[in-house]
């Protein structure tokens, strides 16, 4: 681990005797999708015409080497889950190429991120009232920033061709010395555009060792070449975020983990919640890990079905974005006007008004029925 980067004080944890309160006023209820009972109550659409292309979930579902290893576990449901997490931990350290201790275990990604955020930009004890975080426009929607009780704090940096433009964001921490975490997400959501794990590289070298450098992976088994886990054993200011509920089918038990260095890991152990994962998400994580095959055919799948969305799209004269993940972001016009009347129709998406994207909505790349159903429909709305 590099000397030079062991300086820790972005990390600075509120008092385990002062509970961080302030702010709640800001937060926001997380809007979730529309339900198939209410689309069958409110629009009269029967379940079997319900499309939702709104979560960028698995439409494949899971591995049924997962479906088994939940069934194995069922009778010990009575039981508290290993808290520690040891054995899903030594699995994940050994897939990327780390230690054990370099990994930390959590009920979704987004726990960790809100953990990092409150550990970096706290106001509990005033200390850090004036602390920054800087993140890339179309990276973090409002509700998020909300939901992070950042929205005071954090620092957009216009985006580039729907992308991060790592050089501004560059500029703008070494320009605010008030910055104590900066994130980023590769590949983003939701406009599907990539960095190259090379650029993140440069980027992180010019980040002070004061900065917390998160980068959330949530996507990038999408592109796997692209990952920054190696950036975590040379910096330790950096932190890798990671999710099952995305390529790997497991939406509905919510595994995430971090992956950073030993010295961080301890600092996330202490201050997260002593039981990472359940019982159920343990075992499923370790059997979708190990079925690779699984995931390298939905990879396949996903790729043939996005390029089938793009063929839908140019044949309607619709601007897209290209994506990288399983989601493409479209020009609809008025992505409200158009997401109510797609929902009208059972098909979901994902408006992006939150995003500061009026003209846009974000669709999940489906089966293909889901698919062609999504562009039938979506020509009819906007003829």
């Amino acid at each position: 681990m590099s000397a030079a980067r062991s300086d820790l004080s972005y990390f600075d944890l509120p008092p385990s005797d002062a509970p961080h309160l302030q702010g709640l006023d800001a937060l926001q209820v997380y809007e979730a999708d529309v339900t198939r009972e209410d689309i069958i109550r409110e629009y009269g659409v029967q379940a079997d015409d319900i499309v939702k292309l709104s979560s960028n979930e698995n439409p494949l579902g899971c591995s049924p080497h997962v479906t088994l290893a939940v069934a194995l576990q069922l009778g010990a449901l009575s039981r508290y889950p290993d808290g520690a997490g040891v054995t899903l931990r030594q699995y994940l350290g050994d897939f990327h190429g780390v230690s054990a201790d370099c990994v930390t275990l959590a009920n979704g990604a987004q726990d960790l991120l809100a953990l990092l955020a409150a550990a970096t930009l706290s106001t509990a004890d005033g200390k850090n009232q004036n602390a920054r975080m800087v993140y890339a426009q179309y990276a973090l929607s409002d509700y998020q920033l909300a939901s992070l009780n950042v929205t005071q704090q954090a620092v957009c940096v216009p985006a580039q061709q729907y992308g991060h433009d790592l050089a501004a964001m560059a500029e703008v921490i070494n320009a605010t010395p008030e910055c104590r975490l900066v994130l980023l997400a590769n590949p983003n959501n939701p406009t599907g555009t990539l960095l190259t794990a090379e650029a993140i590289a440069k980027f992180v070298a010019r980040v002070p060792s004061s900065v917390l450098v998160v980068i959330d992976e949530a996507y990038i088994e999408f592109t796997p070449k692209q990952t920054s886990v190696r950036l975590t054993q040379t910096f330790d200011n950096v932190v890798i975020l990671r999710t099952f509920s995305k390529a790997y089918g497991l939406a509905g038990l919510k595994v995430g983990y971090a992956i950073s260095s030993p010295v961080l890991a301890e600092l996330l152990k202490l201050s997260r919640q002593a039981m990472g994962a359940n019982v159920l998400a343990l075992a499923a994580a370790q059997a979708a890990l190990a079925d690779q095959t699984f995931l390298t055919d939905y990879l396949a799948f996903n790729a043939e079905q996005r390029q089938a969305l793009y063929k839908g799209l140019d044949s309607l004269g619709i601007e897209f974005v290209p994506s990288v993940a399983n989601f493409v972001m479209v020009n609809v016009g008025d992505g409200q006007t158009v997401y109510q009347a797609l929902l009208e129709q059972g098909i979901v998406v994902r408006v992006l008004s939150g995003y500061g994207l009026d003209a846009w909505i974000r669709v999940s790349v489906g089966l293909p029925e889901e698919n062609n159903r999504f562009l039938d429909t979506l020509a009819q709305v906007l003829a």
